[in-house]
């Protein structure tokens, strides 16, 4: 079981206007395996030690550095802290403050340091949450399951939902798979109408995808009597009758990756027919001086590209030759911009960018 808790949007733009004297971004990769944790404490130690140091030869405040070394010890310290984690863990850290997220995707081991916090690699786990419902469908048993990324996944009680085929159409045996009657078919398509009924006050209220797992025939006559424009393409097909939450979790997170990788793809000839419109950049500097006026969008970043510098208030981009205490991620300024005038901004791999960039912007309007 994954045990994640990721910053909402808002939560996200709340971080992305701190301010401080020193602002600690540290990312630690962990494991759901507590014996396999000890690596990780020993990085933390290593990276709060090399933060403190940067601090000092800048002359930082005795006093102020001191908050800071308790804020961050109070974290590697802590014993139960250590006792439930995912695939990464994000510490952010002032003086003053600390927050800490527990992802479940995989970030590389990093240290910041600067006047505001390192949060790109956060934007990947809002960008592909890895929430989502599991359908385990069969003739006997018809279960929903939620793993949404805050808390551990779990079966729901959902209102009106048949358990089985016998309390849908109170037929005591129904063996399509032996008999292949359309009598059969007719019933076993009203179960999957009910249950289809049942899920719709869910999907109203959240875009989350639907995975389904079942064997067939049950699984084509679902999708035939299905109304969710939810429901993933790529069904598990298998009996999960006897398969357990944490275990039917685990097998559909290939899935959930394909589709993720679906959905990138998709973009793909919008991004084309807005740059036919003169609507698409690739230049950070052009992207930071449309981020500013709220013009972009859609933005997708390169997730792993980390470009020091800073940006005035008319979205000019001064590059720095490495990060330090007075530069920060220019590509992090550009989506903070960007999400603050209503962009939808996704964090992607270098290989869904256009070769050799580290962004890729859709305008609001023609440049």
């Amino acid at each position: 079981m994954l045990y994640v808790d990721i910053p909402s949007r808002e939560e996200f733009l709340l971080l992305s206007d701190v301010r401080s004297d020193a602002c600690v971004t540290i990312y630690i990769e962990t494991s759901p395996l507590h014996q396999e944790l000890a690596t990780s404490k020993i990085q933390l130690g290593n990276f709060i030690k090399d933060a403190l140091l940067q601090l000092e030869a800048a002359h930082f405040d005795k006093r102020r550095l001191a908050l800071l070394e308790e804020q961050l010890y109070s974290v590697l310290d802590d014993p139960s802290f250590w006792d439930l984690h995912a695939y990464s863990l994000a510490i952010l850290a002032t003086p003053d403050s600390i927050r800490t997220y527990r992802l479940a995707n995989v970030i590389p081991n990093q240290l910041h340091v600067s006047e505001r916090f390192y949060l790109k690699p956060l934007l990947r786990a809002l960008t592909f949450p890895h929430s989502a419902y599991i359908l385990a469908l069969s003739e006997n048993q018809a279960r929903v399951i939620e793993f949404f990324a805050d808390v551990p996944a779990e079966e729901m009680n959902v209102a009106n939902m048949p358990a089985n085929v016998l309390e849908a159409v109170g037929k005591a045996s129904l063996n399509v798979q032996k008999y292949g009657g359309v009598d059969d078919k007719v019933r076993l398509a009203q179960y999957t109408r009910q249950i289809d009924h049942a899920l719709r006050p869910i999907f109203a209220q959240h875009d989350y995808p639907l995975i389904l797992v079942s064997a067939e025939p049950l699984a084509s006559i679902y999708r035939a009597t299905n109304t969710l424009s939810n429901l993933v393409d790529e069904t598990l097909f298998t009996n999960a009758e006897h398969i357990g939450t944490s275990e039917l979790v685990k097998m559909v997170r290939p899935i959930m990756d394909k589709y993720y990788q679906t959905q990138l793809d998709a973009l793909k000839p919008l991004f084309e027919l807005r740059s036919g419109q003169r609507r698409v950049t690739t230049d950070l500097s052009d992207a930071a001086r449309f981020a500013t006026l709220g013009a972009i969008d859609l933005l997708l970043i390169d997730i792993d590209s980390n470009i020091p510098g800073t940006i005035n208030e008319q979205g000019i981009i001064t590059f720095a030759e490495k990060s330090d205490i007075t530069t920060y991620g220019v590509i992090d300024e550009i989506v903070r911009l960007a999400l603050a005038t209503g962009a939808r901004v996704m964090a992607v791999r270098q290989q869904d960018l256009p070769a050799g960039k580290s962004l890729h912007a859709i305008l609001r309007y023609a440049l």
